[in-house]
């Protein structure tokens, strides 16, 4: 069964009716076992993003707000809740990819089934019933986004374990040669940071208010692969002084000598795996899966530093322009030659970046009331920012005043570095 479009009337409708279709697209070329391994515990099977998002809607949306509805199944109330303690038991994160029933065909209908309903709850609503609930909409719909890069990045993950190396998209465009870094120079001063809640966003970017910086200089491109490789040549992860002494602890516990996906054949030629297949490192491609940990050790290699979320958000606020192509078409990291050139570039849709911030609430940050307040501030521990957005992060999804988060040691992600200094 495919998901079914809901007429629209109300512009979110359009939306809602766009986002669930992104979803399915990015699904569909999955194998039945590919939508169901879990390679680790941090990622969750294709399948089970499909179910989730829809549990989303129904949990938050059709129960409370759909006079007489009946859920799908009473057993998904259980397999596909990801961390709502207030809402109920979860199955255990670490354990999704043994959920071998329901299936594939099975997750789809209850896609449809969430979404038919859906379609009844808009044409019953009284106009300003559903203006009532347009945010909670948006933030189901920004969730389902969120969901759309966790099912690409999972499933990456997946099919690295794979020897065949799978193939599912086209080889983005070679990168042409980058030119030597150039330093944009941002002057000290107080800043506004965050957003003011005029459009969507989420309550970890609010409120708005004022942040006191240092003057800094900002690199005006990503780091390269080739620039990653001189550090790995001139033994960078052998140099505990580059090292946090956790990271330097982490790295040697896990033997890691690269980024994630990287693979050193044929004597000392590098290759990377992506869903494009296995191929030769391109050092002009920016460097791709790096933990925080990693990037610090860079950083300092580099005599230089990682930027602060409150930095990356002046840069971002007075350079960047948000392309808005379909960047999740190609699932890797675009050529720079493909973006626009301001005097910082590569700041959205390349790759997540690196803070140094600690993933905290903003001065005055108040969790909303009920069971969507757990949505963000209950993970303010132990967990670094990032800034930027992905090859995989959908366009409209994008801001400057967006607050990824993930911890130290994460890699399979699409994040890369972005390097400052002080002046």
């Amino acid at each position: 069964m495919t998901t079914k479009t809901i007429t629209a009337v109300h512009p979110i409708i359009e939306r809602f009716n766009r986002v669930r279709s992104d979803t399915d697209r990015l699904a569909e070329p999955y194998s039945e076992a590919d939508q169901t391994v879990q390679s680790m515990p941090d990622a969750s099977p294709v399948k089970w993003h499909l179910a989730h998002t829809s549990w989303f809607f129904e949990t938050f949306l059709l129960k409370p707000h759909l006079s007489g509805y009946r859920h799908y199944d009473p057993h998904f109330e259980y397999l596909f809740n990801s961390y709502y303690n207030s809402v109920g038991m979860q199955y255990p994160r670490a354990k999704r990819g043994l959920i071998s029933r329901p299936g594939k065909d099975e997750v789809l209908n209850y896609r449809g089934y969430v979404n038919d309903y859906m379609g009844k709850l808009f044409s019953d609503l009284p106009e300003s019933k559903m203006n009532e609930l347009v945010p909670l909409i948006e933030l189901g719909l920004a969730h389902e986004q969120q969901h759309q890069e966790l099912l690409v990045t999972d499933i990456l993950h997946a099919l690295s374990h794979n020897p065949i190396h799978p193939k599912i998209t086209e080889r983005a465009q070679t990168f042409d040669p980058v030119a030597e870094r150039q330093w944009q120079e941002f002057q000290e001063g107080i800043y506004l940071i965050g957003n003011d809640g005029s459009t969507f966003c989420f309550d970890n970017e609010m409120p708005r208010h004022k942040t006191y910086l240092h003057r800094f200089k900002v690199s005006d491109r990503l780091i390269t692969n080739g620039e990653y490789l001189d550090f790995i040549h001139d033994g960078g992860y052998q140099n505990p002084l580059l090292w946090l002494s956790e990271g330097w602890a982490w790295k040697n516990a896990q033997a890691i000598n690269a980024p994630l996906y990287w693979q050193c054949l044929d004597g000392d030629q590098w290759y990377v795996y992506s869903l494009a297949g296995l191929r030769p490192i391109d050092k002009n491609a920016p460097v791709s899966h790096i933990s925080y940990f990693e990037a610090n050790a860079f950083a300092q290699w580099a005599q230089a530093r990682l930027l602060t979320e409150q930095e990356w958000e002046v840069v971002a606020q007075t350079y960047a322009e948000i392309e808005h192509g379909k960047a999740m078409n190609v699932l890797q990291p675009r050529p720079q030659t493909l973006l626009k050139t301001p005097p910082v570039t590569q700041l959205y849709n390349t790759l997540w970046q690196w803070t140094t911030s600690q993933y905290l609430p903003y001065p005055g940050f108040k969790a909303p009331q009920g069971a969507i307040g757990e949505y963000n501030g209950k993970f303010m521990s132990n967990q670094f920012v990032l800034r930027g957005g992905s090859c995989v992060t959908p366009t409209d999804h994008i801001r400057s005043s967006y607050r990824n988060f993930f911890p130290a040691t994460a890699r399979w992600q699409f994040t890369g570095i972005r390097i400052a200094i002080d002046d």
